[in-house]
């Protein structure tokens, strides 16, 4: 095996003939992978004829980038193929070679100790000083390459792959893991900077939602006064219990409304955080100022539109205020709070309480009353998810495919999105039921109006993907936008 004639050919086309857009996969990684490789193979007590198969690897693992990056690893294996037999390379050892290569390939999987060798070169840098000097230049090739990534997104994406990545030999083991660990406590403190700064409002910011929150409760007032309390209707959650307090007690409704809240603020105080309650407080100040300047007075006495109309409005105000980072009715916090003292889900809950409110509202002020509230409701819980999701509603989308990881990489590369991977089989079809295969069952959330992009995308992959969407109603860990908030 001629390895010195090997490197000789290659390594100058890599430094002359590469794409402009690689500042990452140059020839001077190569040299550093292949630095690496031959570091880890003497720890690893590698030598000989195997020693030279693991350095001709590392000089052609990124070749194939001398064409493209999209699947460069199966390329570069038949640059391999191409030019490795006038260097006095056997088939066998071309083909020991290729194998080494592949164990490159993200998620990496080497299959024998010199992969495994090969697959903790390539990623050498984790584990050094020069992490972060490396990654920018990776950064700065997917950017060139199209594959554009905020600041906040390639931390998260640092993140994300250095927790979930693992040296394979003892020896990088022995020699990287404490400096990858100390790299990625020092990405997480960025991440967690810049998550900081993302959620500092500006003061434009400020100004915007302030209008925003204003312009929710007038409405959400003008829903109360002029359609549902001149007419004596009710609505769900902590404002309901709040209108029926107000027409057996006779109680001042902003005041009711206030009292009733703010408890519940004090609570989102401690479990949500600083900036939600007291932005829900001042709207629920203000709400009562609105109630208390605005004359009661029915625009009209059709039980129908006042339930449609009444709730639309309401909704509309209510999601106004949410969009903004707030809220006007603190059932969730209760239900949240009981959530964690009972086996029941959220939405049980709040349906629970509403439960109760609608059924005291049948006996005081009749069956009619209390179903004609029972429709304002739900108008206006469809509102508060329209204004709040809008078109963006999400949606989580499964793939079966047995070309999982070309639909893997157009997800991520061009959707944009994030995925998860479980591992499943396919197959079992009627009449061929002891037919299976493994296979990687992808799972992706996105919005309404990337669907369509996403079964293009996986249609082009592969068209007999099997492609299932639902919505998503409910998700644990966040309060804001999720269904039946009010």
């Amino acid at each position: 095996m001629q390895y010195e004639n090997a490197y000789n050919f290659l390594l100058p086309k890599l430094q002359h003939e590469l794409p402009s857009w690689v500042t990452y996969h140059t020839a001077a990684h190569t040299r550093s992978v292949l630095n690496s490789a031959i570091t880890l193979a003497k720890a690893e007590l590698v030598e000989g004829e195997d020693l030279i198969l693991i350095k001709t690897a590392a000089l052609f693992h990124d070749a194939g980038f001398l064409h493209q990056s999209d699947g460069h690893e199966e390329l570069s294996c038949r640059i391999a193929e191409e030019h490795l037999p006038r260097f006095g390379y056997s088939p066998e050892q071309i083909a020991r070679v290729c194998r080494i290569i592949m164990a490159t390939r993200i998620p990496q999987a080497p299959v024998d100790h010199l992969g495994r060798i090969m697959a903790d070169a390539d990623l050498f840098y984790f584990g050094t000083d020069e992490y972060d000097q490396t990654s920018a230049k990776l950064l700065e090739e997917l950017k060139q390459s199209g594959k554009q990534k905020t600041a906040s997104e390639w931390l998260l994406m640092q993140t994300e792959f250095l927790t979930a990545h693992q040296y394979f030999t003892e020896s990088a083991k022995k020699m990287l893991d404490e400096k990858k660990a100390d790299n990625l406590r020092k990405i997480n403190a960025r991440l967690e900077s810049s998550i900081q700064a993302h959620h500092e409002s500006s003061p434009r910011q400020l100004v915007l939602d302030s209008m925003l929150a204003f312009a929710g409760v007038m409405i959400a007032a003008i829903a109360l006064k002029l359609f549902l309390v001149p007419n004596h209707f009710f609505d769900g959650g902590i404002t309901g219990i709040s209108l029926l307090v107000h027409e057996i007690y006779d109680f001042n409704l902003g005041l009711v409304i206030l009292l009733f809240n703010l408890p519940l603020i004090i609570v989102s105080y401690y479990s949500i955080g600083q900036r939600f309650a007291l932005r829900t407080l001042m709207a629920v100040i203000l709400l009562g100022i609105c109630l208390m300047l605005i004359p009661m007075y029915a625009l009209t006495a059709d039980k129908l539109l006042i339930c449609i109309f009444g709730g639309a409005f309401l909704g509309i105000g209510i999601g106004l205020i949410m969009r903004t980072g707030s809220a006007l009715d603190g059932i969730e916090v209760l239900a949240v709070y009981t959530l964690k003292r009972t086996s029941f889900t959220i939405t049980e809950i709040i349906l629970g309480i509403n439960i109760v409110i609608f059924t005291i509202a049948g006996f005081r002020f009749g069956i009619e009353t209390a179903l004609y509230s029972i429709l304002t409701y739900f108008t206006a819980t469809r509102c508060i998810d329209y204004v709040v999701e809008g078109l963006q509603a999400y949606t989580g989308v499964t793939i079966v495919s047995g070309n999982s990881e070309a639909i893997k990489y157009q997800l991520v590369n061009k959707l944009g999105r994030a995925i998860t991977v479980y591992k499943g089989e396919r197959g079992f079809l009627p009449g061929k039921f002891e037919v299976s295969a493994e296979c990687d069952i992808i799972f992706t959330v996105i919005t309404r109006l990337e669907l369509r992009k996403l079964k293009n995308l996986v249609s082009e992959v592969d068209p007999k993907a099997f492609v299932f969407a639902n919505t998503i109603k409910e998700a644990s860990g966040g309060l804001i936008k999720r269904r039946h908030s009010h």
